[in-house]
């Protein structure tokens, strides 16, 4: 709702005023405006409001509307608390008097903020750039299968290759658009993070039980059913990040106070994280009952939170600690294997014994399990604090 929809409200506040009812400052500027009525009596002689009606004019002449000021005085860190020494009860009552008060910019196009998409075909567009990861690994799998022991190694190199490059183009296209699209981009160290982290889904094990015998040498054996369900499950997530910007933005315009909106947006993100654990383990089942076993689900389901998280983060604004989350998990599957290696040398022994006691309990499979389970930990909890923000679900 842009400003021009307001000057009904003006008129009308004017119309009240001659009735004996409470007058109402106009809430949009032309370029002749009409003369405002001067509130007496809560404000008297000293004005507290004016000294931050200044300070955050530029937002003030810009919001869309109330609840854009108050998400962005939030993000400067004005607090209910805060809005009470404005003699206001929280942040959305200051926000409404803000936007009041300040005109709007004369002569600007006022952009609106992109709300979550309603239509069908703007959906079905982003669902099925999503579907395109998953059937792109899938497509290369049933060749692969289709051609063991009709075509040669390098063929068959040559298309693992080129299929693994339209998933990665397709995953571009997924995160490009849609739920998944971030106004802060990932940083690079992000990006070489989810590749090791999804290259540990294929090699991880073996490269532990290789290690653990006293190698690594010879080849190394694929576990593609994990990596399989984890790109057809860029469906679910893109679905998951819809369903949480749209019960996020309900909840914005249908709050008062800043608590009462993050009580209200809790609830939700903790249920489409489980949302998207459920359709998760029932793609990772699928995955190996045709590709069969191999590889460890558990840690694959954990990677996938973690992926989820870190995406929603990044998209509400917050990349940084997204892509430390994404190198703890990296650090914690690296520091396996390099500690089995360690402990091969005279008198550090002592180094590789918590490794060794973690894959003798769990097997192979619980290093990744413990790496992306302990970051996806830490990133739910960082989720729970920033994502329950008015200023992480403002427009841009």
């Amino acid at each position: 709702m842009s400003r021009e929809g307001h000057q009904g409200d003006a008129a009308s506040a004017a119309d009240a005023g001659a009735a004996g009812a409470p007058a109402r400052a106009p809430e949009v500027a032309h370029a002749h405006p009409a003369p405002r009525k001067t509130v007496v009596g809560r404000r008297g002689t000293a004005d507290p409001v004016r000294a931050l009606m200044h300070r955050h004019r530029e937002l003030c002449e810009r919001a869309v509307d109330p609840l854009e000021i108050a998400a962005g005085l939030e993000a400067h860190g004005v607090t209910d608390r805060t809005a009470a020494r404005y003699r206001h009860r929280d942040v959305f009552s200051l926000a409404e008097e803000l936007f009041a008060r300040v005109p709007a910019v004369a002569g600007e196009p006022v952009a609106k903020g992109p709300a979550p998409a309603r239509d069908v075909a703007t959906r079905a567009a982003w669902s099925l750039r999503a579907l395109l990861p998953g059937a792109a690994c899938l497509a290369t799998l049933v060749v692969l299968g289709l051609t063991d022991g009709v075509l040669g190694g390098d063929a068959r190199l040559a298309i693992g290759s080129a299929g693994t490059l339209l998933a990665l183009t397709g995953l571009a296209l997924a995160l490009r658009t849609g739920p998944l699209s971030a106004r802060h981009r990932s940083s690079g160290t992000a990006a070489l993070c989810v590749c090791w982290l999804l290259g540990y889904v294929l090699y991880g094990d073996d490269l532990l039980h290789q290690v653990l015998s006293g190698g690594p040498e010879g080849p190394w054996t694929l576990t593609p059913a994990p990596l399989l369900g984890l790109a057809v499950a860029a469906a679910p997530a893109a679905w998951c990040a819809h369903l949480f910007a749209l019960s996020a933005h309900r909840r914005l315009h249908g709050s008062h106070a800043l608590e009462e909106f993050g009580a209200g947006v809790r609830p939700p993100l903790f249920g489409v994280v489980a949302l998207f654990v459920c359709a998760l383990a029932a793609l990772l089942y699928l995955a190996r009952l045709g590709f069969g076993p191999g590889g460890s689900p558990a840690g694959a389901a954990a990677l996938g939170v973690l992926l989820l998280l870190a995406r929603l983060l990044t998209v509400h604004g917050f990349p940084e600690p997204a892509a430390t989350g994404l190198a703890a998990a990296c650090a914690m599957e690296a520091a396996a294997p390099a500690l089995i290696l360690a402990g091969r040398l005279p008198g550090l022994h002592p180094v590789s014994r918590p490794v060794d006691a973690l894959i003798e309990a769990g097997g192979a499979g619980a290093v990744p399990v413990l790496a992306c389970g302990t970051a996806a930990l830490g990133l739910l909890i960082t989720a729970v604090l920033v994502l329950s923000r008015a200023s992480a679900h403002a427009a841009p």
